[in-house]
């Protein structure tokens, strides 16, 4: 196993550099006590919105600045307590920069309300006679959209004001998930013990050894097993939640209310789960395959992620963002040479493993920032993917960035994942033509399957999922533990086709073990569109279309300028057909034809 290391053991340019965003942590309090003082004058535009396009541009412009300011004070504060979550003072910092959020939310609540009184319509003409105004416009046409959901100022201050108490699902689920959930040691067929916890889990049930996945996997299912009761009362309040707000803002379903925030009809929503089942026969297949290449006669849930091969490439750092950067190659030298730059000389990635570090991946930074990435490397195949994967959530916010006024520098989840997985779709059909080893094969094959098995199977099964037990509390029937593992169990049950053995109760037990995913309302199916898109872009570009590629980067640098659909559109898929994820699940019929034929060699 690689050494841990502490953060004065890593060379800098390996580590993040915050100092582009201030030059230390007295120029950082300085500028938070700064933003505090303006804060404090926004009062004087309070009520006084509708008396001019020129008062409303005032506010706008000033509003966007203090946003603009806001995100500089958080990315340097909670990028210094990610790398290190043992440092106290950064944790304060971090702390003061989302105290200052809710200072700033509250002093502007007040905006929303005044121009949707002012109306949609007067203010899309304030836009044409006011050419501060002019970028506003989609934006107004988004309140348009939103107004037939809003309420009167009482009933919306009495929705916000019970925000925190709806989430008392979710926070009682995650206590008592990650605090006082307790494990039996897992046990290897040496007779060695593991712990067993929920940081430990993924490595143990991906392990080599399958007797130690299925200790740890028994492990981990008993535990959930003996709370079942406690976090089914939880999710059945959750889905309750949803409800509740979807009649409050005159929605006629969890569904519309949900996927209402990024202007996405439900018909999309049900084109991805309809494809999803008409594919199964796809996901049986890859079953039986994956029995024949470990060498089982019967092929259990703890089997799913198991490694292919034991010999695993190593690729060091430098090796793997050379690679990257051949794989982004098709899209043009600017992007390649920015990305590159980030990547070895700006200090975009804090690259290893140290002690304190936040576990995982994610892609940070704001209007005013470069692209930060964390991660930890580990010098593999996996890692390379992760990579490029949040290198891909980078260069489209640096693009966005350079490209839109900071009223538009955001975008939704279902426009986010594709960009991330269009570079990991690029890089992994580049080495695919360029590694023929049967172990980087193997190797890539196995990443890419494993991205494939959370998106295209748990995932879209717990849409079907999530989508059954919220029209059963719309019909007025109960949930409870058990319906929801039988409900569950069956929709597995669909998604293996006899080809995996699978315990009923421990298996429709599963919802359980998601403790914040299940709570955001109808978000998971957006890894399974946002992988397709991914998927129809990438086969556009690579193979060469005339304005593929300028399609694309305009698709990255349009921000939230443009409805999420109709951006993903303009650069060449229509997420309002099954096309796009029928595409994917024929590349993932193509990844089980590589896996059979090198099997068969």
């Amino acid at each position: 196993m690689q050494q841990v290391l502490t953060r004065d053991q890593v060379a800098p340019r390996f580590k993040w550099d915050l100092t582009h965003i201030f030059p230390s942590d007295e120029a950082w309090l300085a500028e938070l006590q700064a933003l505090r003082a303006d804060i404090a004058t926004i009062e004087r535009y309070r009520g006084r919105l509708a008396e001019s396009p020129a008062v409303t541009a005032d506010w706008l412009e000033f509003s966007e600045q203090l946003g603009k300011r806001l995100g500089m004070v958080y990315v340097y504060a909670s990028s210094q307590y990610a790398v290190d979550t043992s440092d106290q003072a950064a944790a304060a910092r971090e702390s003061m920069a989302i105290g200052l959020h809710a200072e700033l939310t509250a002093a502007a609540s007040f905006a929303e309300p005044e121009l949707l009184a002012i109306g949609p319509d007067t203010l899309q003409s304030w836009a044409e006679q006011e050419p501060r105004l002019a970028r506003f416009a989609h934006r107004f046409d988004e309140l348009a959209r939103q107004a037939p959901h809003i309420r009167s100022a009482e009933v919306e201050e009495v929705l916000g004001q019970s925000l925190d108490v709806l989430q008392s699902g979710s926070n009682i689920h995650s206590v008592l998930a990650n605090a006082d959930l307790t494990f039996a040691p897992a046990v290897s067929s040496t007779g060695q013990e593991f712990e067993v916890t929920q940081g430990t889990y993924d490595a143990l049930v991906t392990a080599p050894d399958r007797i130690t996945r299925r200790s740890a996997y028994l492990s981990y299912t008993n535990a959930h097993a003996a709370h079942e009761n406690t976090m089914a009362a939880c999710m059945a309040f959750g889905v309750k939640r949803d409800w509740f707000l979807a009649r409050a803002r005159r929605f006629d379903s969890s569904l519309a209310a949900a996927l209402a925030a990024n202007y996405i009809p439900t018909e999309v929503y049900h084109n991805v789960l309809g494809t999803f089942v008409r594919n199964l026969p796809v996901l049986h297949r890859y079953w039986r395959v994956r029995r024949q290449a470990m060498g089982l006669d019967e092929l259990h849930w703890y089997d799913l992620r198991a490694p292919l091969t034991q010999s695993k490439p190593l690729v060091p750092y430098e090796q793997a963002v050379k690679w990257i950067c051949a794989g982004l190659a098709p899209l043009g030298k600017e992007y390649v040479d920015t990305a590159r730059d980030g990547l070895l000389h700006q200090n975009w990635v804090d690259v290893y493993p140290t002690r304190g570090k936040t576990a995982g991946a994610f892609s940070s930074g704001a209007p005013g920032t470069h692209p930060l990435i964390l991660m930890s490397y580990t010098d593999d195949i996996e890692s390379l993917s992760t990579l490029a994967h949040e290198l891909g959530h980078s260069m489209h916010s640096y693009l966005t960035w350079q490209t839109q006024p900071i009223v538009y520098c955001d975008y939704s989840i279902f426009v986010a994942e594709v960009a991330s997985n269009v570079n990991q779709a690029m890089v992994r059909d580049y080495l695919f033509q360029t590694l023929p080893s049967r172990d980087y094969q193997l190797g890539l094959l196995e990443e890419a399957l494993s991205n494939y098995y959370r998106y295209f199977f748990l995932m879209p099964t717990l849409a079907r999922f999530e989508l059954e037990t919220h029209t059963r509390i719309e019909r007025g029937d109960a949930l409870s533990a058990d319906t929801m593992n039988a409900v569950l169990a069956d929709l597995f049950g669909e998604a293996f086709g006899g080809e995996v053995v699978f315990e009923r109760e421990r298996v429709g037990r599963t919802w359980a073990e998601f403790s914040t995913h299940l709570y955001a309302g109808f978000y998971v199916y957006q890894y399974m569109t946002g992988i397709s898109a991914a998927r129809a872009l990438c086969n556009r570009i690579v193979a060469g279309e005339a304005g593929a590629v300028d399609a694309y980067l305009g698709f990255l640098r349009s921000g939230s300028s443009v409805y999420p659909l109709d951006a993903l559109a303009k650069a060449g898929v229509d997420m309002s057909t099954p096309q796009p994820i029928q595409e994917a699940f024929d590349y993932l019929n193509s990844l089980i034809d590589r896996l059979e034929a090198l099997l068969a060699s």
